[in-house]
């Protein structure tokens, strides 16, 4: 961008910048994103998940989403509702989550590898059983998958939906690219393509419901206040853009109405047109710094390869 145009753009990109090192500070999570050099860690430059992970609006809107498509699953459900104080500190939870994406998608090898450990002795943990008598345990590779499928699939429609287009031989490099940190985590039978989880969500169906308790999880997510100005403005935004992207049937599921319908399609053509100014405020982000440690200018993910 010539210096005319950064000129212009810096009166909306200031606060945005603002806004998103308010919401998810950087700095906190201990790994070393620069060092070694050379080092790309699990996916690296070439990848097509270090562009989808990239965009900021496709990431937070498509990970909302996830959380909306694991309140359905009773069993997935049951390991945040009675191990999670999501309840008090919801705003962590979503920080925990985004670090640990972060950090396995352009962190180099080693540090990929601690956090994927250390998330698999707190998996080991969590387990008990459901109102009903079923069992359930954070390590299971059923619900691994759950949980894993829904995030990619809200990724990159946040991606597809706000950021760029995503052609479908992209899109399906990106599910068999991604699903390496969930089968490390222990999941098993990952969807790798768009049609194999389109076909994996439709058998899912019959073991999923909206009851009680994912109205409950729902109502804590609808009044999350991060630490931002404007902070109801800017949940309805994303909320909105991420229930903008959830398949029909659990639009449907969910028992969305026709004016939280309306809200979403408005909140997603807001997204859509803001993405490049939050493209422009967070130009020395992780993605950045991974393409430096790999000696390359962070323009190489503006293509797909």
């Amino acid at each position: 961008m010539s210096s005319l145009l950064r000129s212009l753009a810096r009166p909306a990109t200031a606060p945005i910048r603002r806004w998103v090192l308010g919401a998810f500070p950087r700095g906190q999570s201990g790994i070393d994103y620069d060092h070694p050099l050379g080092d790309p860690g699990w996916f690296g430059p070439d990848s097509i998940t270090w562009r989808v992970h990239a965009e900021f609006p496709g990431m937070l809107a498509g990970g909302l989403c996830a959380l909306m498509l694991q309140t359905l699953h009773p069993l997935a459900l049951a390991g945040v509702y009675d191990h999670s104080n999501f309840r008090d500190d919801l705003v962590g939870r979503l920080r925990r989550t985004t670090a640990f994406v972060a950090g396995t998608t352009y962190a180099p090898t080693a540090e990929v590898e601690a956090l994927i450990d250390k998330v698999t002795r707190i998996h080991a943990q969590v387990r008990g059983h459901t109102a009903d008598g079923r069992a359930y345990s954070a390590d299971d590779p059923a619900l691994l998958t759950w949980v894993h499928v829904t995030e990619a699939y809200g990724f990159l429609q946040g991606c597809r939906r706000y950021c760029r287009d995503v052609p479908t031989a992209v899109a399906d490099q990106y599910y068999r690219e991604y699903k390496r940190v969930a089968e490390a985590l222990g999941a098993t039978d990952v969807p790798a393509s768009e049609a194999e989880v389109d076909a994996y969500f439709a058998r899912q169906q019959s073991e999923l419901v909206f009851d009680a308790r994912s109205q409950e999880v729902l109502a804590v997510l609808s009044g999350i206040r991060l630490p931002v100005p404007m902070a109801g403005l800017s949940r309805e935004l994303f909320l909105g853009g991420g229930a903008a992207l959830l398949p029909e049937w659990a639009t449907t599921m969910l028992a969305r109405t026709p004016m939280q319908r309306a809200q979403s399609r408005a909140s997603a053509v807001m997204l859509r047109g803001m993405a490049p100014l939050f493209r422009r405020a967070l130009q020395d982000g992780l993605a950045t710094r991974a393409c430096t440690r790999m000696g390359l200018p962070a323009s190489v993910l503006a293509d797909w390869p």
